[in-house]
């Protein structure tokens, strides 16, 4: 097939580009023709948080990636449609994350299927966001009624779906693995890499941090008095995307200054692996959730998670056998490192996650997209 890719990817960094950039990648090796078609404009530099909105990685070999759409610009959003819509690829994923995006990629997404050749697919990290905000819901309606079907990465995003569209052709599929941040090395490889003091045991908080990720839950669950004094860190490797301040000071009050280790950047695709061979156990104690990219870097490294009962989160780490699924509040996430290092789980819980990697093989993945086009080819939904 010709396949069309409309989302974030190079030179735009983050687990979504990333994700597109792979998904290209086994579209490639399984025989198709792709291409993505990526961002001018992807946030104005006035909504986006971060520091910067760009990758210092080279361009993934192998892909073509041309930057073509601007996501406040509804002219370019006729031009791009029109385009693709002429060349009416057999099929046209389109990337949606967030409702700020949905005019854009609705717009350009309804153009392309009014040829009735193109299958146009939405996949969905989210469809009611993380971060609320007033026109949220017709923003996401727009887009979702531009798809001619649905794939989401958690149970939960399917089941917002039904908020909207009980009708629309869907499949769900868990996040695949991550397998292109580096080779497993040992953990004494990593910590010398790092600058870490290998008499320690270490935690990971990994990624872009964000109020409703929990960094705060997990701190506060190791200043447990059974906890201190047990030669235990906690690494948080990620960029602030909130206010800093406020866990700077949190971990000041409990007097855990020596205990958690801030890595304040955005990490670059080059450093992952060290942070996640170096950890004995990777910690997402989010208070709400869809899915998580940062679960599926752990699976590729082989490391236990720690994750909270929220969102689709328990549909991909198996309590007690990949590692635990607490409650999102301090005292539960503190019983399960005290049982993790207390009862020895590391090993055990290495080997159920070795196993379990194949369950989130690409292939799984690009399969649905060939399921869902023949659904939707056999009956076109109206658009």
């Amino acid at each position: 097939m010709r396949i069309v890719i409309i989302g974030p990817a190079h030179p735009y960094r983050g687990g979504i580009a990333a994700f597109n950039e792979r998904l290209a990648q086994e579209f490639i090796r399984e025989g198709h023709d792709v291409r993505i078609e990526t961002f001018t404009i992807q946030y104005p530099d006035f909504l986006f948080p971060g520091k910067t909105q760009f990758s210092d990685d080279p361009k993934p070999d192998g892909l073509s990636i041309n930057r073509t759409v601007n996501s406040i610009n509804p002219f370019n959003w006729i031009s791009v449609g029109q385009r693709i819509r002429k060349e009416a690829p057999d099929l046209v994923i389109s990337r949606f994350w967030i409702p700020f995006i949905g005019p854009s990629l609705g717009t350009i997404s309804r153009l392309i299927g009014g040829n009735r050749k193109t299958t146009v697919i939405g996949l969905t990290d989210n469809i009611i966001p993380h971060e609320k905000k007033p026109g949220d819901r017709p923003l996401t309606a727009w887009f979702l009624n531009s798809c001619d079907g649905i794939i989401a990465m958690s149970e939960s995003v399917l089941t917002d779906l039904d908020t909207f569209d009980k009708m629309k052709p869907r499949r769900y599929g868990p996040h695949p693995i991550y397998d292109h941040y580096g080779d497993i090395s040992t953990r004494e490889e990593a910590l010398n890499i790092l600058g870490l003091d290998p008499g320690f045991n270490y935690l990971l908080f990994f990624g872009l941090i964000r109020d409703y990720k929990g960094l705060d839950l997990v701190i506060e669950s190791l200043a447990d008095e059974r906890l201190t004094n047990k030669k235990l860190r906690l690494i948080v490797a990620g960029e602030f995307y909130a206010n800093e301040k406020k866990y700077r000071d949190l971990v000041k009050s409990l007097q855990l200054e020596n205990d958690i280790i801030f890595v304040d950047k955005y990490i670059p695709n080059g450093e992952v692996s060290s942070y996640f061979n170096a950890c004995d156990m990777v910690v997402q104690t989010y208070k709400s959730a869809t899915q998580s990219g940062v679960t599926q870097v752990a699976y590729h490294f082989c490391k236990p998670m720690l994750v909270t009962n929220v969102g689709g989160l328990p549909e991909i780490v198996a309590h007690q056998k990949a590692g635990y699924v607490c409650e999102p509040e301090p005292g539960s996430i503190t019983e399960a490192i005290l049982d993790f290092y207390g009862q020895n789980r590391k090993s055990s819980f290495e080997d159920f996650v070795k196993k379990e990697k194949e369950r989130f093989a690409w292939r799984h993945f690009t399969r649905l997209f060939y399921e869902l086009k023949k659904e939707t080819d056999d009956k076109k939904y109206p658009r």
